[in-house]
């Protein structure tokens, strides 16, 4: 059956006209990409994934406003274009040590309507990193929840160290907050990568302050590249148009994280028009035809941007947070 009648179906088994093509998966046009797939939702959410750059995210919007950043070339692309890079990225790592790896980050992938709110999309096979990447979404019926799974499947013949690494870029210019957890290896809660390649492990910056049990960062940090090791498992970004952006990960305490100051979060605030919001996972091991999952939850609700300099509440974040189901 083609995903475009899974609605038609839905009415004739008795739902609603209006729940029917609220709650929907299909093949769309979005900029130049078509091959697009979107998911919709009566909760006003809409989900676009892009198989034919790097198997992305494009759109996570709610009532219209989309939390991710698309930059210019993205809105203009056409087949044989350069790929662009914006938007909903996934990748893995660890950074400083995995392959050159094209295929995966910016090749066509394939995709399939997997359900009336789910879909999945498919590399090809990369000879740099021995992996094939699969990457499963579906959106809650009711709610904003989108679950993000990628799976590293080896495909070599030899075994392979590799990590869930992704790379969100949001909406810049917004307030990101990081809940902290106890017995932090870093002195001050988080590392900044200086010039060169160096890790400052006792960074000072005012634009990054603890607040209660969280860090809070905007505006814009003296380095871009911020780093985390905190086992809270969320990152919480209120966005310039006024949205609230979460991502809820599993995080492994007693697990090896393979990134070099061994990450579990890391954040990229540089001075322009996005943000890189990035859950790392640990080392996944994988002997040849084996794979590995790692899944986040994102969510988004309404929440205004303060103005003027101002903040939010710590109280009136956690609370918004964990009403996010």
């Amino acid at each position: 059956m083609r995903p475009r009648h899974l609605a038609v179906l839905f009415c004739i088994l008795g739902g609603s006209v209006a729940g029917a093509i609220a709650n929907a998966a299909d093949i769309v046009t979005f900029h130049g990409y078509d091959k697009a797939v979107e998911l919709k939702n009566d909760a006003g959410v809409t989900v676009i994934l892009c198989p034919q750059v790097g198997g992305r995210v494009l759109e996570y919007s709610l009532n219209g406003k989309n939390v991710l950043y698309v930059s210019d070339d993205e809105k203009n692309w056409k087949p044989g274009n350069r790929p662009p890079s914006s938007a909903g990225r996934f990748d893995i790592g660890p950074e400083l040590i995995i392959p050159p790896r094209e295929v995966l980050w910016s090749g066509e992938w394939t995709a399939e309507i997997t359900g009336p709110r789910s879909a999945r999309m498919t590399s090809q096979d990369d000879p740099n990193t021995g992996v094939r990447l699969i990457r499963s979404f579906t959106l809650a019926a009711d709610s904003s929840k989108l679950t993000c799974t990628q799976t590293i499947m080896n495909v070599s013949d030899e075994p392979k160290e590799w990590c869930h690494w992704s790379r969100t870029f949001a909406v810049g210019k917004g307030l990101c907050f990081i809940p902290l957890t106890a017995n932090s290896r870093f002195p001050n809660g988080y590392v900044l990568y200086e010039e060169g390649g160096l890790i400052n492990m006792r960074p000072e910056d005012p634009a990054i302050v603890r607040r209660s049990d969280y860090l809070q960062i905007g505006p814009t940090p003296r380095k871009p590249k911020l780093g985390f090791d905190s086992y809270a498992g969320t990152i919480a970004y209120i966005a310039p148009n006024d949205l609230l952006f979460v991502k809820r990960f599993r995080t492994f305490p007693d697990r090896v994280y393979n990134e070099a100051a061994g990450l579990t979060i890391s954040v990229w605030y540089p001075d322009n028009a996005m943000v890189e919001l990035e859950p790392i996972g640990p080392r996944e091991r994988l002997q040849p035809g084996q794979s590995a999952d790692f899944t986040e939850d994102w969510y988004l609700s309404p929440m205004k941007f303060p103005a003027d300099g101002a903040t939010i509440s710590v109280e009136q974040l956690t609370a918004a947070t964990n009403a996010m189901n």
